[in-house]
C-alpha cells in the first residue's frame, strides 16, 4: 500500500520523529492534499502532531481564495489547527525585481520561517514528489549545474537545531498520489497555472519529459531521481573534504579593497592563500572557490570559477590581476592572496544602474536613456525574415531591460561561445557614459538581447516561426501620444 511506502521512506531518511509538531504545507492541489492524508494515516505510527499551513499568493483572484477556503475546511474536517497568510506576489516581484516564480518562492519561505521561529511547529512538510525531483535535476542540467545542482531537492533541509523542512513524498510519483486520492474519495483543487507553458518548469513537465519518457527512456523520472540521490552522497563526501581544505587555505572574512572592517561591523570580502589553492586537486580547488564566494551570498557559474582558476595559475611575476564577477564583485590576486569582494565603483557609476520590467507584449520608459523599449510580436514578412533579431516567444519568461553589470555574459547568435559584455563593448569601442548605460534585456537570469548585436543564439526564433518577438528602442518623444 502507498501508506506503507510513505512510512518506510520517512523512516529511512529519518524525516519525522515521535513528538514532532509538523506543519503540513497544503496548497489545495493534488500532491499537497495527498501528503496531508498520508500523514493523517501515519501519524499514529510516527507519533507526530499535525497542523495545516497555507499561503495565498493572490495570483489567481477568486480561485486563490477558494483554494484557501477548501484547505481550511479540510483542516477543520480532520480537527487540525489551520494557519494561513497571504501576500500580493505580483507587487512583491515588481518592487524587488524578481520573476513571479522567485517572488512566490521567497514569500513562501519567509512564511515557513515565521511558522518555525514563532515555535508553532518543529517541522514543515512540503509535497515535492519524485516528478518534481526529476524536473529540478533536468532544469539544472540544462542550465549547466555541477554536482551540487544535480543533487536536486534534498529530503530534509535543516533550518536550526530540531527544525527542518521535510519532503516525505520524494520517493513517490504524482500518478500514484492521484490514484491514492481517488481510492479514498478525496477531492483536490486544480491550479490552471500549472498548465501555463510560459513557465520553463511547465514546458519541461508537459513537453520535454514526456518526449524523453516516450522516445528515449521510459524510466526517465526514476533515472533522474537516482542521479539526484547519487549526487547528494557525493556532496556529503565533498562537504567533509571542504572543511579541511578551507582551514588549509586560510579562508577568512575581511574588508573589501578600499574599505575598513571596524569593530562590530560586517565584512564584505573573503581571503584565501593563493599558493595553497593551487596545490589542491582541480575539483577541490573549484569547490573551495565556489564555497568562498558563497560566504558572501555570491553564486558563481562555472565560467567565473574557471577564470579564477586561470588567474591563480598565472606566474607570480604578474603582481595583480582581477576577474569581474556578478553583482559588482571581483576576484583579485595580490601579494600571495586571493581576495573576493565588492568592487568600489564611483558614485557616478552607481547612479547609472537601472532595471525595469518590460511587458510582453508592451513597453516601458527608460529615463536614463531617454528611450522607450517595446516588446512586440513580429508582424510583416520582412520582419519575419530578419531572424537574427527575432526572439522565440515561447521560450521567453518575464523580460527586464537593465544596464549591463560587471561579470555579465552574452552569447549572440552565430558566435562560438559566450563573451563578457565588457569585452563586446570594448571591441565596438563603446566607452564612457554610453558604455556605462548600455542596455541589455534579460529573460529570467539570461541576457537574450543586447543593443547592437543579434539576439542570443539559444533564444533565436526559427526562420519559419510565426511565434516571434521583436525588441526595439523608440525615442521617448516619438513614443508619447500627441
Amino acid at each position: 500500500m502507498l501508506s506503507d511506502s510513505f512510512l518506510a521512506y520517512a523512516r529511512r531518511h529519518e524525516l519525522l520523529h515521535a513528538g514532532d509538531r509538523v506543519g503540513v504545507a497544503v496548497s489545495g492541489g493534488r500532491d499537497s492534499v495527498a501528503l496531508l492524508r498520508l500523514l493523517l494515516e501515519a501519524r499514529g505510527a510516527l507519533g507526530v502532531v499535525l497542523s495545516v499551513i497555507h499561503f495565498n499568493h493572490k495570483l489567481r483572484g477568486r480561485e486563490a481564495y477558494e483554494d484557501e477556503r477548501f484547505v481550511a475546511a479540510l483542516a477543520g474536517q480532520h480537527g487540525l489547527a489551520f494557519h494561513s497568510r497571504s501576500a500580493d506576489t505580483q507587487d512583491y516581484a515588481r518592487k524587488n525585481h524578481l520573476s513571479l516564480e522567485a517572488a512566490g518562492r521567497s514569500l513562501r519561505q519567509r512564511f515557513f520561517g515565521q511558522q518555525l521561529s514563532t515555535n508553532k511547529v518543529d517541522m514543515i512538510a512540503t509535497a515535492h514528489t519524485m516528478d518534481d525531483q526529476a524536473e529540478t535535476v533536468l532544469l539544472r542540467m540544462l542550465r549547466g549545474a555541477g554536482t551540487r545542482g544535480l543533487a536536486g531537492i534534498f529530503p530534509q533541509l535543516r533550518i536550526a537545531h530540531g527544525q527542518a523542512i521535510v519532503r516525505p513524498l520524494l520517493g513517490m510519483r504524482r500518478r500514484q498520489l492521484a490514484e491514492y486520492l481517488e481510492q479514498i474519495g478525496q477531492a483536490w483543487r486544480e491550479d490552471a497555472s500549472n498548465q501555463d507553458l510560459r513557465f520553463l518548469r511547465n514546458r519541461v513537465r508537459h513537453r520535454l519529459l514526456p518526449i524523453l519518457e516516450r522516445e528515449f527512456q521510459p524510466g526517465i523520472i526514476e533515472t533522474l531521481a537516482q542521479l539526484a540521490e547519487l549526487a547528494r552522497e557525493e556532496e556529503r563526501f565533498w562537504e567533509q573534504e571542504l572543511d579541511s581544505a578551507r582551514r588549509q587555505a586560510g579562508l577568512r572574512r575581511a574588508a573589501a579593497a578600499g574599505r575598513v572592517a571596524g569593530h562590530g561591523r560586517s565584512t564584505d570580502a573573503v581571503v584565501l592563500r593563493a599558493e595553497k589553492l593551487g596545490r589542491f586537486p582541480l575539483a577541490l580547488e573549484r569547490r573551495l572557490i565556489r564555497s568562498a564566494a558563497a560566504e558572501l551570498g555570491l553564486k558563481l557559474e562555472f565560467q567565473h570559477v574557471q577564470e579564477i582558476v586561470e588567474l591563480l595559475a598565472r606566474p607570480q611575476s604578474i603582481a595583480q590581476r582581477e576577474v569581474e564577477l556578478p553583482k559588482g564583485y571581483s576576484a583579485v590576486r595580490s601579494r600571495g592572496e586571493l581576495r573576493i569582494g565588492k568592487r568600489c565603483p564611483s558614485g557616478a557609476e552607481e547612479r547609472r544602474v537601472y532595471e525595469y520590467v518590460l511587458p510582453l507584449p508592451g513597453e516601458v520608459r527608460v529615463p536614463e536613456l531617454g528611450v522607450i523599449f517595446r516588446a512586440r510580436r513580429a508582424g510583416s514578412e520582412a520582419e519575419r525574415n530578419g531572424a537574427d533579431f527575432r526572439l522565440a516567444s515561447q521560450r521567453l519568461r518575464e523580460l527586464r531591460v537593465r544596464s549591463w553589470r560587471p561579470g555579465d555574459r552574452f552569447w549572440p547568435a552565430h558566435t562560438g561561445s559566450p563573451k563578457k559584455v565588457k569585452e563586446l563593448l570594448q571591441k565596438r569601442k563603446v566607452s564612457g557614459t554610453e558604455r556605462a548605460l548600455w542596455p541589455v534585456v534579460t529573460s529570467g537570469e539570461e541576457i537574450v538581447w543586447m543593443r547592437g548585436f543579434p539576439v542570443a543564439g539559444a533564444y533565436r526564433a526559427l526562420p519559419e516561426s510565426s511565434e516571434a518577438t521583436i525588441i526595439e528602442e523608440v525615442p521617448e518623444q516619438a513614443g508619447e501620444p500627441g
